[in-house]
């Protein structure tokens, strides 16, 4: 299976306003036009203004299918550029619904492995004005998913994304979303969830969290406030 990248985006956090304050955002990135060395950590020229939300060895390289883009251009009345979520590869083939938690892709030199889906923070509301979007990125499940690497290497938009395993255990991302956003209470969801070793950190902290009783306070990610 082949999946096709329709540009490979990078850029390093810029200041912008945001409801009468400056925030530092990595959301604007651009297409770039020559290979870029892909390392455990992000894509060379790449940058993230958010460490706690965005980028490390778990999130390296985020992901979003370009199929998404006709709907939100539908919701947001007005048409979007590549690299309008902020993703690093922008892809056509694959959607949350098709692949899984742990799947392994060959990405140029690199090799790369899903570790959790995309989770939308309100820097995407900075970029579009509109609040309530985070709460349809949630609903709709078209969140895009993130990479970690597993061998560092040169890719370019003309590579593609060749799957070389798909996971045993079979958990899509759409089903890790759902889990997370939609059906909180579900433990045995939850606990299948954590039965993937590959999961992120991050998403086995919050599972495990929940099932011993304890909500995670998601205002900071989804307002930019900490209270």
């Amino acid at each position: 299976m082949n999946i096709e990248i329709m540009s490979l985006n990078v850029g390093k956090p810029k200041q912008v306003q945001y409801q009468n304050k400056e925030v530092s955002t990595g959301i604007y990135k651009t297409p770039a036009t020559k290979a870029l060395y892909l390392s455990f950590l992000n894509f060379e020229g790449d940058g993230q203004a958010d460490l706690v939300h965005h980028g490390g060895k778990e999130k390296a390289v985020c992901v979003y299918p370009y199929e998404h883009y006709p709907f939100w251009e539908a919701e947001l009345q007005r048409e979007l550029t590549i690299g309008a979520f902020g993703e690093n590869l922008t892809i056509r083939g694959l959607v949350e619904t098709d692949v899984c938690i742990g799947d392994i892709f060959q990405l140029g030199e690199a090799i790369v492995q899903v570790s959790q889906p995309r989770q939308p923070c309100y820097k995407l509301s900075v970029r579009y004005g509109v609040p309530e979007m985070l709460g349809k990125v949630q609903e709709t499940g078209y969140t895009g998913f993130y990479f970690r690497v597993l061998k560092e290497g040169l890719v370019s938009h003309t590579d593609g994304l060749i799957r070389l395993s798909c996971h045993p255990k079979a958990i899509t991302v759409s089903y890790a979303n759902r889990i997370m956003h939609q059906e909180k209470e579900n433990m045995d969801g939850m606990k299948k969830l954590l039965e993937v070793e590959e999961l992120s950190s991050n998403w086995r902290a919050t599972f495990t969290k929940r099932l011993s009783g304890i909500e995670i306070d998601t205002r900071e990610r989804l307002t930019g406030n900490q209270s």
